[in-house]
C-alpha cells in the first residue's frame, strides 16, 4: 500500500469524486519554497487513487495538489478554488498517511485520516 493516500468526496452532489488530478510532491528545502514531484494519479470512481507514491517515504514535508477545475470543468460547474493544495510534516516513517479531500465548488475541508 502506498504510504500516502487520499480520498476525494464532492460534498454538494453527496458522491465520490472521479477523475480528479492529484500530485504528491516533497520539499526539496527545509523552507519549503521548491517542490519535487514524487507521484501523481487520478481519482477512480470511489474518489480514490490507488498506488499514490511509493510504499515508503522518508520524514519530510510533502503537499498533494488536487486539480479541482479540472474536475469541475468535466461537471460543466465552475468553482472558486481552482486547486487545492494540503501540505503536512511525514514526521513517522512507519506510519500510514491518509489525506482525504471533501470538496464543494465554494468550499473545501480536510484531516488527518485512517
Amino acid at each position: 500500500m502506498s504510504h500516502v493516500t487520499t480520498h476525494v468526496l464532492d460534498a454538494a452532489l453527496g458522491v465520490p469524486a472521479r477523475d480528479v488530478p492529484v500530485l504528491l510532491e516533497a520539499a526539496v528545502d527545509d523552507a519549503r519554497t521548491r517542490w519535487e514531484p514524487v507521484a501523481k494519479g487520478r481519482t477512480d470512481e470511489d474518489g480514490r487513487v490507488p498506488g499514490l507514491g511509493p510504499d515508503r517515504l522518508a520524514t519530510g514535508f510533502y503537499r498533494v495538489v488536487f486539480d479541482t477545475a479540472a474536475y469541475f470543468e468535466a461537471s460543466g460547474r465552475h468553482g472558486f478554488y481552482p486547486e487545492v493544495t494540503v501540505v503536512f510534516h511525514l514526521a513517522d516513517e512507519s506510519a500510514h498517511y491518509h489525506v482525504p479531500l471533501l470538496l464543494s465548488p465554494f468550499a473545501y475541508s480536510t484531516y488527518r485520516g485512517s
